[in-house]
């Protein structure tokens, strides 16, 4: 792959994890019975895990962005970690995140 598109992609990818990280912080809407009702705990409690896993998911995309980045200056940008293959530029398109080829990460 065109180092100039990998940077492009990578660049659009930092841009969609970092506004998802910034967008996960739940709001107490401050009713003023919360504390009393096991209804809004319980929704509460929910938001919250739920937008713990999602932002853990987003740092776990951000450590994988770095390392693509890590690459790409290294010049292995599009090669598989484990085999050294090349990773098809289509794949690379769809997930520019990939480490591995479809077949090796299949057999993960």
């Amino acid at each position: 792959m065109d180092p100039e598109r990998a940077q492009e992609l990578l660049a659009a990818e930092r841009t969609r994890i970092e506004r998802g990280l910034s967008g996960y912080r739940h709001e107490d809407d401050a009713e003023e019975f919360d504390d009393e009702d096991p209804g809004n705990l319980g929704t509460d409690t929910y938001i919250d895990e739920l937008e713990e896993g999602l932002s853990d998911d987003l740092r776990d995309q951000l450590a994988a962005l770095e390392r693509a980045e890590a690459r790409l200056a290294a010049g292995t940008y599009g090669l598989s970690v484990d085999s050294g293959e090349p990773i098809p530029d289509e794949r690379l398109e769809i997930y520019p995140l990939a480490e591995r080829t479809v077949e090796e990460e299949s057999a993960l």
